[in-house]
């Protein structure tokens, strides 16, 4: 690969890697920690857009990054997920994650679409808030060949209400009348990303931070299966060729290997740790990477719509994962 032979490059890997560190360092901090990691190495990438200098080393390999460094970091992530742990709490929790997947996907959709919102942009921000948030958005957006515009503006608006809706969780659990467990699966089924269903999660205890991970992994999961769903639309809508090859996303395939050697390995807790770690610092330096190129006049035009079609989806999707933890969990 020819850019990694270039000084550029070099030195946008190391100033997006200090931002996606600065990040990680900052989410750790109580109110930081519900907006998460990815979202405010997104942020700081935006903020480097005031300075020319900064923008333009940062600039320099941040096509790559974004790219690349996405993949990567999406098999990494799947060390986190234990399918032991997961097939021990049985169908239940995968079914829960492919209905919540396809109403969530589904209701926000059909509103943007009647909204008059872009079918690329509806899918994305469906997506997002349907499956692991900004992990999903960045997933998929090469699968429906999405502008980094629209990627922002799916982020942004899944970071919000996610936080917005575990702040609401938490207030709200005294009055809701749920168990640990149910309270867990709640925050698992209906939260945006994974900081979110752990931080709600943990609100009610081990037993319900416990689930709410397990759930909500559950949902991580169905990404693989989402993007060859994705994909193999995308296929069919090349030039109305039914025959259209389908553009298999490998890196979902590598997400299932990762946790299949994270489950049967034996390997460490504190290595799976650090591969974690290692996934969020790489998925960081791409959130980052799409913050320098980010259009701050189109992300503010489309984005006013795109979010009020989230809430509304995001209401309704609490209210089925109530419903659901309270008759099935």
């Amino acid at each position: 690969m020819d850019i990694l032979k270039k000084k550029s490059f070099w030195l946008s890997f190391i100033l997006l890697l200090l931002v996606s560190l600065f990040a990680k360092w900052l989410s750790g901090f109580p109110g930081l920690s519900l907006i998460g990691h990815l979202v405010i190495a997104l942020i700081i990438g935006m903020v480097l857009q005031a300075s020319g200098q900064l923008k333009g080393i940062a600039k320099g390999g941040s096509g790559f990054i974004s790219n690349k460094f996405l993949r990567l970091g999406i098999i990494l992530m799947g060390f986190r997920l234990n399918l032991e742990v997961l097939a021990q709490h049985g169908v239940k929790t995968i079914t829960l994650a492919i209905v919540v997947i396809a109403f969530t996907i589904g209701l926000i959709y059909s509103l943007a679409k009647a909204a008059g919102i872009e079918r690329k942009l509806s899918l994305l921000s469906a997506s997002g808030c349907g499956i692991c948030g900004a992990a999903a958005v960045l997933g998929l957006s090469p699968i429906i060949e999405t502008d980094e515009d629209d990627e922002v503006i799916s982020v942004a608006v899944v970071a919000i209400l996610g936080t917005i809706f575990t702040l609401i969780m938490v207030l709200l659990r005294p009055i809701m009348g749920l168990t640990d467990v149910q309270f867990g699966v709640l925050a698992g089924g209906s939260l945006h990303e994974i900081a979110h269903a752990v931080a709600a999660g943990a609100a009610g205890g081990a037993a319900s931070e416990n689930i709410a991970v397990i759930v909500k992994l559950s949902r991580v999961l169905m990404l693989a299966p989402v993007s060859l769903i994705f994909s193999y639309i995308a296929s069919r809508r090349s030039d109305g060729n039914s025959h259209a090859k389908i553009q298999w996303p490998w890196f979902m395939l590598g997400f299932i290997i990762s946790s299949a050697i994270g489950t049967y390995a034996g390997l460490s807790e504190a290595i799976v740790g650090h591969l974690v770690d290692l996934a969020y610092i790489l998925l960081g330096m791409a959130m980052a990477a799409l913050g320098v190129n980010v259009n701050f006049k189109v992300v503010f035009e489309k984005g006013q719509k795109v979010f009020a079609v989230c809430f509304a989806g995001s209401v309704a999707l609490f209210a089925l994962v109530f419903v659901a933890a309270k008759m099935f969990f």
